[in-house]
């Protein structure tokens, strides 16, 4: 594969580490686990360095397979052929979701039937600019307000609100 692999400061690098060794073995472990449900097409080696996952791409993935159903937070790739749109809407998460298509009316389905909090049309589904493209999900994907939206801050606050009528009877001006 022509993807470089390695350390993001190195100009050549295209595929950087995942954030730690737990991460690392999450994904895999879920590799593992997508050999044993489903068939492995391809997967880019991986020479050295920490917490490094190569590329891997996996076909025959049905609905029901673990590739399916979980957030996998790597480079893996689950290829599936029933109809997009209903399995990735059957699933317990909704963080973000991306489609390509040339078609138009594909992408008018995506917008009206893709069940995500991000839905990304023609693009990467990484790198949403802060401060521009408010992030987040719902279901167990998350809740509340999108990182970096307007509404973000104020879910950390305790809303007081105080009411005073200043025109009642009997009201006495300090001196």
């Amino acid at each position: 594969m022509s993807l470089q692999i390695g350390d993001p400061a190195e100009p050549g690098t295209r595929v950087g580490p995942v954030i730690d060794a737990r991460a690392q073995a999450s994904i895999q472990q879920f590799m593992i686990e997508g050999q044993r449900e489903s068939r492995l097409l391809v997967q880019c080696p991986v020479k050295g360095g920490s917490h490094l996952v190569g590329p891997t791409v996996f076909i025959d993935v049905e609905s029901h397979h673990q590739l399916a159903q979980e957030e996998i937070f790597g480079p893996v790739l689950a290829v599936m052929r029933q109809t997009a749109l209903h399995l990735a809407n059957g699933t317990a998460y909704a963080l973000t979701g991306g489609v390509y298509a040339r078609n138009p009316a594909n992408l008018t389905l995506a917008r009206k039937q893709f069940d995500v909090g991000n839905l990304y049309l023609n693009r990467p589904i990484t790198g949403a600019l802060v401060g521009r493209q408010p992030f987040g999900g719902h279901r167990l994907s998350g809740m509340g307000a999108k990182a970096s939206g307007e509404d973000y801050l104020t879910q950390f606050m305790i809303a007081r609100v105080i009411s005073e009528n200043t025109l009642r009877r009997g009201f006495e001006a300090a001196d």
